[in-house]
Order: C-alpha cells, then sequence, then structure tokens
C-alpha cells in the first residue's frame, strides 16, 4: 500500500510553492520581469523559460484567486475607504503597439485612528479609465472615500433618490491641493504661494500630533486648532485671488482647492476622516515601480493577474508580514483546503502551517 501523495500546487506541474513564491515575489514585489528572472537562473546554470513561468505566474493566480476576493470583500466593508487608479501599458495583441490600461486600488487602514480592522489594500484591473471601473471597484461600498478630483467617482456621491443619502461622502486630498502650489512656487518662488504653503503646513502639523489616537480626539483637536487655520485660509486664499490674474497658474492651483472646499475641510467633521489620500497613494507607488521597469503587461489577462498579486502583496506588507514567507506556506495548503474556510488564510489571521 502507498498512501496517497499530496497535493501539487500546480497540477502535474514540476515547481514547488517555495520557487513559485520566490518568482512572485521577485516579479511583483521587487519588480523583476520573468525575462531578467529568467537571466538570473541561467547564471546559475538552471534553464527556465520566460514562457514557463508566465505561464505558472498564471495558474497561481487563478488558485489564489478566492483568496484575493476575500480580501476584497474585508477593504469594501469599511465605512472609510481611500481610492486611486494609474496607468499601465499592455500589449495590444496583432497591433504591434500597446494600449493604456488602469490599475485601481481601494484601501482600507484604520491605524491612524486606531481603529481594530487590520488594514489592507485591493487593487482590479481594467482596460479603460471609464468611470463604470470605479465604480466596480467600490461596489457595495458605504461610508466616506477618500479621493482625488476624477469625475468617474462623481457618480459615488449622488444621494440615493429614495432614501437622500450617498452612497459615498468624498473626502479631498489636501497632498494634492498643496502639490498644484508647491509646483508653482518652486518654479516661482512667490511670497504668495510660500505664505498658502506654510498655511497648509500648520495644518499637517496638527495632523502629525494625533496620528494614532482614537477619533473622539483627534476631533476635538481639529476642532479646535484645524477649522480656525482652515478659515483664516480660505480667506487669505480669496483674498490672493482678488489681487493676481484669473488665468494665472497660481489662480487655477488656488482655484483647485477652494472650489472643492467642503470636501477639503470635511476631514474635520469626522474623527475617523484623513486629511490626505496619500495611503491609497502609498499602494499605488509599487506598481510605479513595476510599470517602469517591465515597460507594459503583456496582456489584460496580465492586468488581471498583477491586481491579482498586487493585493496579496500589499496587504501583507501594510501588515509587517514577509509576502514569501506568507506565499510559501499558503502555496503549500491551499489547495487542499476546503473553499468555504478560505478566510483562514487572509494574511492577518494566517499562522505557518
Amino acid at each position: 500500500m502507498q498512501a496517497p501523495l499530496p497535493s501539487f500546487t500546480i497540477e502535474r506541474g514540476r515547481p514547488g510553492p517555495r520557487l513559485l513564491a520566490h518568482v512572485v515575489v521577485g516579479k511583483y514585489a521587487d519588480g523583476l520581469p520573468l525575462h531578467r528572472q529568467t537571466e538570473i537562473y541561467e547564471r546559475e546554470g538552471v534553464d527556465l523559460d520566460r514562457s514557463t513561468m508566465a505561464d505558472w505566474v498564471g495558474t497561481t493566480a487563478a488558485l489564489l484567486r478566492p483568496l484575493v476576493e476575500a480580501i476584497g470583500q474585508h477593504v469594501r466593508a469599511g465605512q472609510v475607504l481611500h481610492a486611486d487608479d494609474t496607468p499601465m501599458k499592455v500589449l495590444a495583441p496583432g497591433h504591434g503597439k500597446t494600449k493604456t490600461g488602469r490599475l485601481w486600488v481601494a484601501v482600507r487602514d484604520e491605524r491612524p485612528w486606531a481603529g481594530s480592522a487590520p488594514p489592507a489594500a485591493f487593487y482590479r484591473y481594467s482596460r479603460d479609465r471609464k468611470g463604470e471601473n470605479a465604480e466596480a471597484l467600490l461596489t457595495g461600498c458605504r461610508g466616506f472615500l477618500h479621493a482625488d478630483g476624477y469625475g468617474g467617482f462623481q457618480s459615488l456621491y449622488v444621494s440615493d433618490p429614495k432614501t437622500n443619502v450617498p452612497r459615498l461622502t468624498e473626502v479631498a486630498c489636501w497632498s494634492h491641493a498643496r502639490r498644484k502650489v508647491y509646483e508653482f512656487y518652486e518654479s516661482t518662488k512667490s511670497p504668495l504661494a510660500r505664505e498658502v504653503l506654510e498655511r497648509i503646513a500648520a495644518l499637517f502639523e496638527i495632523e502629525a500630533r494625533i496620528n494614532g489616537q482614537v477619533p473622539e480626539r483627534r476631533l476635538t483637536v481639529r476642532q479646535a486648532e484645524a477649522v480656525p487655520l482652515l478659515a483664516e485660509l480660505k480667506s487669505f486664499m480669496d483674498k490672493v485671488l482678488s489681487q493676481i490674474s484669473g488665468a494665472g497658474t497660481l489662480a487655477k492651483a488656488i482655484r483647485y482647492a477652494t472650489s472643492r472646499w467642503s470636501a477639503l475641510t470635511r476631514y474635520t467633521t469626522d474623527g475617523r476622516l484623513e486629511m490626505t489620500n496619500n495611503a491609497a497613494e502609498r499602494a499605488i507607488r509599487p506598481l510605479a515601480m513595476t510599470r517602469k521597469n517591465f515597460v507594459f503587461l503583456g496582456s489584460d489577462a496580465g492586468g488581471d493577474r498583477a491586481a491579482a498579486m498586487f493585493t496579496i502583496l500589499e496587504s501583507c506588507k501594510m501588515l509587517g508580514i514577509n509576502p514569501e514567507a506568507y506565499l510559501r506556506d499558503v502555496l503549500t495548503r491551499i489547495a487542499d483546503h476546503p473553499i468555504n474556510r478560505i478566510a483562514d488564510f487572509l494574511p492577518w489571521r494566517w499562522k505557518s502551517g
């Protein structure tokens, strides 16, 4: 009698969980395209074709898909979310050129206000930047959304005719508003721009002091300190607009803020909200490195795989988990694990087998 073999991570495949985890982390976390990994293995006398590893990555992504969706459900259940997107070049088969796809991210991170839910990021790929993709990313979400001024999010802020309540309430980003003024100051050294920046800096100093404190404390400090400073900043901006050309760059930068004033100041009404959308921008940053190293994704399917892998790897990063150790263990056990218990493998519940 011979005991049955344990399930292989890839059916009838030769690679084990350690090799698969190493390839995936190298590609998506360390920015090493598969053709570069092939060259690295060649130096060690190992013949691993790029197309073979691409098949491994695709199969691994499919195996991990239920786990990715479980992370997505956790993120979307949050009442305070951050969202953003970034372009990715994608090969257009048969055309000899690339097209522009998008990778979207939704982030749930309650650490700034001492929340109990574990932080996580959920990514989705789309072929374009139509508003329907923003809605698909945030399906079922209710509460507050930190985001930039992209028009595709606007439909999410519209009140439901039945309840007169919007699905999501907009929270605009002061980093975006500040950046436009800063760019003008860097090129002109304008005293007016400098004063705007100094006033915004005072608001950020308040946030640095209350970061990580409970919502009630954050709200009390903001009402006492930030609200008066914001009123003074708004008056100063209005005064500047009356003194400079309305068609100038500084005027446009200031109007970017004043036209979004309600959304920019909303963070002072709830201690769970943030002054910026930096949580989403941090989640987008690894994609920028990958985009630079890869030049382009091979297909739309490659975009879906990238979204799945970034969901797992970035969530591990936010939790301080070694992603390669995590994937090694999960890939060892997931093939034989009941699908209705996939939550056992969520990064914040994971225990090495």
